[in-house]
């Protein structure tokens, strides 16, 4: 049984909730959010709540009841508060800056590498060693940290690259002579 999909999601004040079939628009003071859920999946808009039910207890209907109330509650969580992911660039020489929308890395290969961020989603750069990527999607936010982090990964034998803030890298003992 789904613990997650069980429990309602509170609305705070300011968030406004439209449901037309299987399409949820949420509305808040950061924007607006669409998304379509599994056909499957039933959306009650009840006081100032929301309550996801299953049509069943076969194993897919169980799957997607915590996930359809996880992707909700990450829409209302989003246009209220938005989401942010860190990243931080280890290495000599490795740079990140801002050149006005574009994102320019400097992450010790042949060419400079630069990122244009879609609609709806922000970069920052607080130090030319760290990275901050803002927006009220959580998927599309961690989808361009993701695509970042990418272009050097954290390698384990100097623990160089570009990694989340927090990140633990796992260290590697190099070769010996003998």
């Amino acid at each position: 049984m789904s613990r997650i999909g069980l429990k309602p999601i509170e609305l705070p004040s300011g968030v406004e909730v439209k449901l037309e079939g299987n399409n949820i628009t949420v509305k808040g003071p950061k924007g607006e959010l669409n998304r379509e859920l599994h056909a499957d999946m039933t959306v009650k808009h009840e006081d100032n709540q929301i309550v996801v039910e299953r049509p069943s207890d076969h194993k897919d209907h169980r799957a997607l009841h915590g996930t359809t109330r996880s992707v909700i509650n990450n829409m209302i969580e989003g246009v209220t508060k938005g989401y942010e992911k860190k990243l931080e660039l280890v290495g000599v020489g490795y740079r990140a800056q801002k050149s006005g929308n574009k994102l320019v890395l400097n992450v010790g290969l042949s060419h400079q590498v630069e990122f244009v961020p879609e609609d709806g989603l922000e970069i920052e750069v607080p130090a030319n060693t760290q990275i901050t990527v803002k927006g009220i999607d959580k998927e599309r936010v961690g989808a361009l940290a993701s695509n970042i982090r990418a272009v050097r990964k954290p390698e384990p034998y100097k623990g160089k690259g570009i990694r989340y803030e927090g990140e633990y890298v796992r260290r590697k003992e190099g070769k010996t002579g003998k």
